[in-house]
């Protein structure tokens, strides 16, 4: 596997990071199961995992502990993050100092790891300043319980912002950026993938088969497939909305472009995303070992001009062909922010 630099960091990460949200309650309930699947992709080569606190709830990351307490730790970049609510206290979330010393040392244990070597906001927060959080990031990096600092899913503006505040401030900087990006998610093209290019920032896009759309699963002559996350997200799932209708003739296209290249869509949908000159290492997600298996040879795959054209013909770049895909909503646009 070609090891790719984690922007300007000098550590090398496989192409494939393997996304942990899958494991545990929200996925493979079976923790023996899911470390199988663990221990598949290192021998396959991955080195770079990616988890998160509210990932079941601190079980994904209790799961990545476990597999890696065979004596792997040392060899393997682990990655989670924090902000969504862990609990009924209303100060068990955000990105404020307070919060963030109490969390790292959670992730900490359930990791069963004295370090953590990318720790990221799981997303911005509009009530706390960026130089709280940098600053209460920067003396975990002190301390040694964190190498590096990212974020995750934060528009252009922000991660400017944070850039700023890093260097005026002379605290530790976003080392990356974790954004959605796929074949039918990619607004990110317009202005987030060039300005984390400028700044050297690496990028770990998550979602590269857009929820599952591009799963091979999504066909105009076939029953959508059943999935869980249509209850919990009608307006990227539900089929009577007209976005979503598009959605799908994109991703029958997209599926269709695949055959006659003689290769899967899952293995073009991820080579896609890896293609960009600013992505670092695409998130996989697999629930069971055939998902793991199906996904492991696109860092293979080599796209030419010719089908990368046809691409653009389908989903334009820079455009999300459903506004709810991208992962973050502009609270400038929330309702109470815009009566006059």
């Amino acid at each position: 596997m070609n090891y790719r630099i984690l922007g300007r960091t000098g550590v090398r990460v496989s192409p494939l990071c393997l996304g942990a949200m899958m494991f545990g309650q929200w996925g493979n309930p079976d923790h023996d199961d899911s470390i199988k699947i663990i221990h598949r992709a290192l021998d396959a080569g991955i080195n770079f995992i990616d988890t998160a606190d509210i990932y079941s709830r601190g079980e994904s990351e209790e799961i990545v502990g476990k597999a890696l307490a065979d004596g792997r730790r040392d060899k393997v970049i682990v990655a989670t993050k924090f902000h969504a609510s862990m609990g009924d206290d209303p100060n068990q979330q955000g990105n404020s100092r307070r919060w963030i010393f109490q969390e790292v040392e959670a992730s900490l244990r359930r990791l069963r790891t004295d370090w953590i070597d990318l720790y990221q906001v799981h997303r911005p927060s509009a009530d706390t300043d960026i130089e709280e959080t940098l600053g209460a990031l920067s003396d975990l990096v002190t301390q040694g319980k964190v190498r590096y600092v990212g974020s995750s899913t934060f528009p252009a503006s922000q991660i400017v912002e944070a850039q700023w505040t890093a260097r005026e401030r002379r605290l530790t900087r976003f080392v990356c950026e974790q954004p959605p990006y796929s074949l039918l998610v990619r607004g990110i093209e317009a202005d987030i993938l060039p300005t984390c290019q400028r700044h050297g920032m690496g990028v770990i896009p998550w979602s590269p088969l857009a929820g599952g759309w591009l799963s091979g699963k999504w066909r105009k002559d076939s029953a959508p497939p059943s999935t869980s996350r249509a209850a919990r997200m009608p307006a990227r799932y539900d089929l009577s909305q007209p976005v979503n209708q598009r959605k799908l003739e994109a991703a029958d296209a997209l599926g269709r472009l695949a055959d006659a290249a003689g290769m899967s869509l899952v293995h073009l949908a991820i080579a896609f995303v890896i293609k960009h000159p600013a992505v670092t290492s695409a998130i996989i997600g697999p629930r069971t070992m055939e998902q793991l298996e199906s996904q492991l040879g696109a860092a293979d795959l080599t796209l030419d001009s010719a089908l990368l054209d046809r691409v653009d013909e389908i989903v334009a770049p820079g455009t999300n062909i459903n506004p709810a895909d991208a992962g973050w909503e502009n609270p400038a646009l929330a309702p109470a922010a815009r009566r006059r």
